[in-house]
């Protein structure tokens, strides 16, 4: 055998083996960057710790979206606002704009067009879905907190008259995003902090026009992760 030629097989085995390691590790940080979603300013780039089932209840698998609830008070409103705009799953056979068709249909007009725009900064776009269904991917959202910033009741004090709407308010939303989804036969997962601000508007009863108290409707949103405090 010629030593020469042993050498270079030895060569190539070695350079085809660490070829295809390298290879499955960008496919595995591919699918876990898709899990996780971009990065966003102000978040180290590794992941919160994953919280217990106990702490962030799975929706069902297939769950297709879920029509909002107007009545309840502002904060609950505000809460169920937050986890439409979170929970999706790409398994369910519908797609981003049947998830942000719930959250327009609780727009309030006036503020329609530009909501619905909020809502597809926060929804993947089309391309990335097609990407996400093939690992099953599905999002939801666990709240810690929805209250009211200070900076609301600065903005009502220093807003001109008829600048913001009556009944109007803000809820500042923090919590932990969720993504599961399957990597061949593996379950992979991700989580990360997330903050938002959801503004809002109340209609009071109305005497003889049968408006039900607390039916509420959603203005805008923040960026993500830059919401008022």
């Amino acid at each position: 055998m010629d030593p020469a030629n042993d050498r270079r097989r030895r060569r190539l085995l070695i350079a085809l083996i660490a070829g295809g390691l390298a290879l499955l590790l960008l496919v595995g940080v591919g699918i876990y960057g898709l899990l996780r979603g971009p990065a966003t300013p102000g978040h180290d780039s590794a992941p919160d710790p994953a919280p217990s089932s106990t702490d962030a209840p799975r929706p069902p698998r297939g769950t297709g979206p879920v029509a909002v609830q107007h009545t309840g008070g502002p904060e609950a409103f505000a809460r169920n606002v937050a986890a439409a705009l979170f929970t999706w799953d790409t398994a369910s056979g519908y797609g981003p704009a049947d998830y942000a068709q719930v959250l327009a249909d609780v727009a309030a007009h006036d503020e329609a067009d530009s909501f619905v725009g909020d809502v597809r900064s926060y929804l993947p776009s089309t391309e990335a879905w097609a990407q996400l269904r093939q690992y099953q991917t599905r999002q939801w959202l666990t709240i810690d907190e929805a209250v009211v910033p200070e900076a609301w009741a600065t903005a009502v004090e220093q807003a001109a008259p008829g600048q913001i709407p009556a009944g109007a308010t803000a809820y500042t939303i923090t919590g932990t995003r969720h993504r599961d989804g399957t990597w061949g036969t593996q379950p992979v997962e991700a989580s990360r902090r997330v903050s938002f601000t959801v503004f809002i508007v109340c209609a009071r009863p109305i005497p003889g026009r049968g408006v039900s108290p607390g039916l509420c409707e959603v203005l805008r949103l923040s960026e993500l992760d830059n919401p008022l405090r």
